[in-house]
């Protein structure tokens, strides 16, 4: 997929999964888990033990159905080797120029993370298209995006950080791109108990949230119009 057919594809569906796992298996069965839940992507960290492997797995096995990228990515090293196993996407915590330059150079989207409006600026004056807001619920949730939204009106966000089911559809109605979520989409206790079947539950919660939040969006416009 190009750079722009990934951007697509983030916004069309809304939330990215980050799965961060005690173990190679866990991680697998974790992005099955999302997946069958109707979230056709992941972001897999680097935290993840052998990540790179795993990134290499998921990519080749799934293959074009599912959206496979990496994260806290922190250096250009990490970037090169997410991308040679098959990272379509890199996801960082902050802004790095390294990253963001290998992610250019092969064509690759880098999605630098920012809190400020300082920084918003940083990342988009250097080339970033989307921009993570994190840690967002430290600083206001929802109501922070649609500051943001003020001044940045044509920013494609990703906040993340305390995003849940039962919010995620405030942070798509403030503005917000698409939504990040970890522990609250992949529970680290149903990872480590192996109940798998409650991750794809909360996968479907969160897909029916943004689903809703968009639709009302959809209405409201067509009632102003």
């Amino acid at each position: 997929m190009t750079m722009e057919e990934v951007i697509s594809r983030i916004g069309e569906i809304g939330i990215v999964p980050v799965i961060r796992a005690a173990t190679v298996a866990e991680a697998t069965r974790a992005v099955e888990a999302i997946a069958a839940g109707g979230i056709p992507i992941v972001e897999i960290t680097m935290t993840v033990p052998n990540a790179v492997s795993v990134i290499h797995q998921v990519a080749g096995r799934f293959g074009a159905s599912l959206l496979v990228g990496a994260g806290t990515i922190t250096a250009a090293e990490q970037a090169k080797l997410s991308i040679d196993a098959g990272a379509q996407f890199l996801v960082s915590p902050g802004l790095s120029i390294p990253v963001l330059s290998v992610a250019q150079a092969c064509g690759v989207l880098a999605i630098p993370g920012a809190l400020t409006p300082t920084e918003l600026m940083h990342a988009q004056e250097n080339g970033a298209k989307l921009v993570k807001i994190f840690p967002c619920d430290n600083v206001g949730g929802p109501r922070y995006v649609k500051s943001l939204r003020g001044p940045f009106p044509k920013a494609a966000l990703i906040p993340t950080g305390g995003v849940n089911a039962a919010n995620a559809g405030d942070f798509i109605a403030a503005g917000a791109f698409a939504v990040g979520a970890g522990s609250e989409l992949v529970n680290r206790t149903a990872l480590r108990d192996g109940n798998f079947a409650q991750i794809t539950e909360t996968a479907r919660e969160f897909v029916r949230a943004v689903l809703s939040a968009r639709e009302s969006a959809l209405q409201s416009a067509g009632r102003a119009s």
